[in-house]
């Protein structure tokens, strides 16, 4: 979205990045490095405000810490002297100890279930009975303790701060209150006490992967159930220019099956979490285009930037993030597709950048041979521990055996076994 606003000295910039997960995150750094390359004049860690939710809390939170895209790119592919290494385990431990306490309770729900249709078989069934057993399931099947301690050790490094008041630009992390369905901004006045790497896990506290984190007695969720990038809190604190960025979106699956680059039925194959991921994806993006249109209205004077995946790339949801060469892949589908973006509608955002100073470069955009490496100094891959490419070598294995076959491979296949 742009609209028409007279330009001004001193142009406000903010960034504001939505939810994914670690896939997301990944991606949200890819394309971010294509903006910061492709658009002159735009250096993103001296933004005036930042704002994150979900996993862009992750990015946004580093950002403000003057971390750099190109030092947090370079993380996902090698381990960087003096920093924390970038892990996507650390999102997904599981929650042993509440799965143990949860379990050890199982034989007394049974126990009363039993009895109470013993006591009364015709007021309900026996599985009505058995209901109550979902009292032994945990709040969360990942603990997300992991990630606060990762984050409080990344931001414990000198000219670093886990305090909100400590640092030179704005930070906000956007989390909801599972109560009262109302969202939660930390970094806001009165909510600015709370540490930064506490509210990031407040705010990647997706209900049913991870346990809602208590903080003074509210109970805090992610912040995506609310809005995806929630960009109006950069716009009230008078910001002239958002650059937002959502890998949140819905696949279209059947283009890619009709091309032969999916297999027909590759959603279903790929079983509940595609499914639910699918589902997620497409319910919170159509509610972000009616928020982006209503940013229009109640913004006038101000711009906002949406840069987001094509529905068409598939290849960002048939992806095994654990990978190294995943992660690699797709911080260069980002990449690319944001390059790609920017150059198709270079028309209606090259006035929207000239009002704030930034205008687009075409010598970056029309670059055959530049990758999101190359532009960092890295054209070969980083080298990695004997260990790590042994454990990234058996993970890729599993990936590629798990991995929905192309229709066009799978045809092949056919014909020879008739033969």
């Amino acid at each position: 979205m742009t609209t028409a606003r007279r330009p001004r000295r001193g142009r406000r910039l903010g960034l504001a990045l939505a939810g994914g997960g670690p896939e997301g995150a990944v991606y949200e750094l890819g394309a971010l490095r294509a903006l910061e390359e492709a658009i002159e004049g735009l250096d993103l860690t001296t933004a005036d405000t930042f704002v994150g939710v979900s996993a862009g809390a992750f990015i946004a939170s580093a950002l403000a810490n003057g971390m750099t895209v190109s030092d947090l790119v370079r993380g996902l592919v090698a381990d960087t002297p003096g920093e924390e290494p970038f892990d996507p385990g650390h999102f997904f431990v599981p929650a042993y100890k509440e799965w143990a306490r949860r379990s050890g309770r199982l034989p007394v729900l049974i126990a009363e279930a039993l009895l109470q249709f013993t006591r009364s078989p015709r007021d309900q069934t026996l599985f009505e009975s058995l209901a109550r057993l979902g009292e032994a399931l945990p709040p969360g099947v990942f603990d997300n303790e992991p990630i606060r301690r990762y984050l409080t050790a990344l931001f414990d490094r000198p000219g670093r701060t886990n305090d909100f008041r400590e640092l030179t630009r704005r930070l906000f992390v956007v989390a909801a209150d599972l109560e009262s369905g109302t969202s939660i901004v930390f970094g806001s006045e009165g909510l600015d006490h709370v540490p930064i790497a506490t509210a990031v896990q407040a705010s990647t506290a997706l209900p049913g992967l991870y346990p809602p984190v208590e903080i003074e007695g509210r109970m805090c969720v992610d912040g995506v159930l609310l809005k995806t990038v929630h960009a109006s809190v950069a716009l009230d604190q008078g910001v002239d220019l958002v650059l937002c960025v959502n890998p949140l979106v819905p696949v279209d699956v059947p283009a890619a099956e009709r091309t032969g680059e999916l297999a027909p039925g590759a959603l279903l194959r790929g079983g509940l979490p595609l499914l639910l991921s699918q589902t997620f994806r497409t319910l919170i993006h159509s509610r972000m285009v009616v928020g982006m249109a209503h940013y229009e209205k109640r913004y006038p004077r101000q711009d906002v930037l949406l840069f987001e995946p094509a529905r068409a790339e598939h290849r960002l949801f048939f992806r095994n993030i654990f990978s190294f060469r995943a992660r690699r892949e797709m911080c260069e589908i980002a990449y690319e597709a944001t390059r790609k973006d920017l150059w198709l509608r270079r028309r209606s955002l090259a006035p929207a950048l000239k009002r704030h100073g930034l205008a687009l470069r075409d010598d970056v955009l029309l670059d055959p041979e530049r990758t999101i490496w190359s532009g960092l100094g890295l054209d070969a891959p980083m080298p990695v521990s004997s260990l790590t490419r042994r454990l990234s070598g058996a993970l890729e294995r599993i990936e590629a055996a798990t991995a929905p076959e192309p229709a066009a491979r799978r045809k092949r296949r056919g014909r020879r076994s008739t033969v």
